[in-house]
């Protein structure tokens, strides 16, 4: 063992939580509690070069000499020590054609009877302009899903908008084509749909209910703050006929937990505030906070300053989600909430999410797009419903977002995490959807660190709380 070792610093982070010392690893974003003598080996190959032979001899005074042998073998195992020789060439990431389309957005009508002034979808439209989509391009969606997944077991169908309770009679005619024709197959099927909540009704909202959709309701706060940019097409806030809605819907939905999707612009980074009162007085089962800082309209934009204060409520926010996860209760903080699921299931991304991978989303004329944000954007569409996928394009898309080389992304302890950044985020400030969002890049590993040291003290001090509220976050 007479080579040099060194470290491979891009392959590892380690986070001081409390008395201990954590290590991400990060190619797999598994999270280790490391000890004293791991700690001494990193830091010693780290502060000068020697080989595996002439570290032992330095540390054997102060730990077994077989441990640490063992040590510096299990280092080089993960690749987070390197004794010059070649390591095995890394694994292909999987791509569209070894991977299914298990999820289809429907972009239902791009009417909407409200006219929010942040709102990104470029081919939304007033409700006497809004284009319906079609029984026959909903089934040919549906359709094409399956026959590009043939193995896959559970799928979902997404309704989107616009408001798309202002199409419900497709929506009902689609569930019950889906469940019939899954059904058929012995094959699964969930409905998931977000909406501005101003349509619902007792008796629609039971038959939601009937059919378990995962509700999402579109809502930013109390009513200062939620009318500020949530309002009809006539101008008039909404926040009272939201929220009385909202509590209707709360008292009455049995099937699942139903969350609060809250966008966060310009002047307005009170989130706990906005927390408390959707979470405690509202009594949302969850809160997930959507800053804007790539938006179309520059007045609608966090400020840099604004966007630090955001992740500095965030953390406080996240002090209370760990306080009260230490006594076995949830806050509902669904962006903490995904990292510390993220964590807690070793979650590795090549890719930012699921678009084009697991999941696309079709226009209201059958066009097949990345995701629901790119439906009427300039990006070209991948194929549509009655011609099917259009492969190579789509392929040579994300191979394009899956070569990291140049970008920085290579070498950044969040890769795995992030993976560049949302495609429309890039798409909306750079013009360019394979782009990096370089913007968030100090404040996101900020925010995995913090997150890596809340999941820590959780796993150390009350692991049952992960499976309480963590592990059935997928289960339906």
């Amino acid at each position: 063992m007479s080579e040099i070792l060194s470290l491979r610093e891009h392959n590892l982070h380690k986070v001081r939580v409390g008395e201990r010392t954590m290590m991400l690893h990060i190619p797999t974003n598994a999270l280790y509690g490391i000890d004293e003598m791991t700690d001494t080996v990193l830091e010693r190959v780290r502060a000068e070069s020697l080989s595996a032979d002439q570290l032992v001899q330095q540390l054997r005074g102060r730990f077994d000499e077989q441990d640490l042998r063992e040590t510096v073998g299990e280092l080089l195992t993960l690749d987070l020590l390197s004794d010059g020789r070649p390591k095995p060439a890394a694994k292909p990431v999987t791509t569209l054609g070894n991977l299914a389309i298990n999820t289809v957005v429907l972009n239902v009508n791009t009417g909407c009877n409200l006219s929010c002034t942040y709102c990104y979808k470029e081919d939304l439209d007033t409700p006497d302009k809004g284009r319906r989509m079609s029984l026959e391009t909903a089934k040919q969606s549906i359709e094409l899903m399956l026959s590009e997944s043939p193995h896959e077991k559970r799928f979902s169908v997404v309704f989107f908008g616009g408001e798309p309770l202002s199409n419900l009679k497709l929506i009902r005619a689609v569930v019950d084509y889906c469940e019939t024709r899954f059904a058929q197959l012995g094959k699964q099927v969930d409905f998931v749909m977000t909406t501005n909540a101003t349509l619902l009704t007792d008796e629609i909202v039971d038959w939601l209910d009937e059919h378990r959709f995962g509700l999402s309701i579109s809502m930013d706060g109390p009513e200062a703050i939620h009318d500020r940019n949530r309002r009809t097409v006539g101008g008039k806030g909404t926040y009272r006929t939201v929220s009385e809605k909202a509590r209707k819907l709360l008292a009455r939905y049995q099937a699942r937990p139903v969350g609060a999707r809250v966008t966060l612009t310009h002047g307005t980074t009170e989130v706990e505030r906005i927390w408390d009162h959707l979470f405690n007085e509202l009594g949302f089962a969850e809160v997930g906070f959507a800053p804007v800082t790539s938006g179309d309209i520059d007045t609608f934009n966090l400020s840099v300053d604004e966007l630090h204060e955001v992740f500095a409520g965030f953390k406080r926010l996240g002090e209370r989600y760990l306080a009260e996860a230490l006594q076995g209760r949830t806050t509902g903080f669904s962006n903490l909430h995904q990292l510390i699921t993220d964590l807690h299931e070793g979650q590795r991304k090549a890719l930012p999410c699921g678009a084009g991978l697991k999941m696309l989303a079709v226009d209201h004329e059958g066009g097949l797009n990345l995701c629901h944000r790119f439906t009427g954007s300039s990006l070209p569409t991948f194929g549509d419903v009655k011609t099917g996928i259009e492969k190579q394009a789509l392929g040579a898309f994300l191979d394009q977002r899956l070569d990291r080389s140049g970008t920085g992304c290579e070498t950044c302890r969040i890769r795995n995490f992030c993976a560049g950044g949302c495609y429309h985020e890039s798409y909306a400030r750079y013009q360019d959807p394979v782009h990096p969002t370089y913007h968030y890049c100090e404040l996101m590993r900020d925010w995995v660190d913090f997150g890596i040291g809340v999941y820590s003290e959780i796993m150390a001090k009350n692991p049952s709380f992960i499976d309480r509220f963590i592990s059935p976050r997928k289960v339906h």
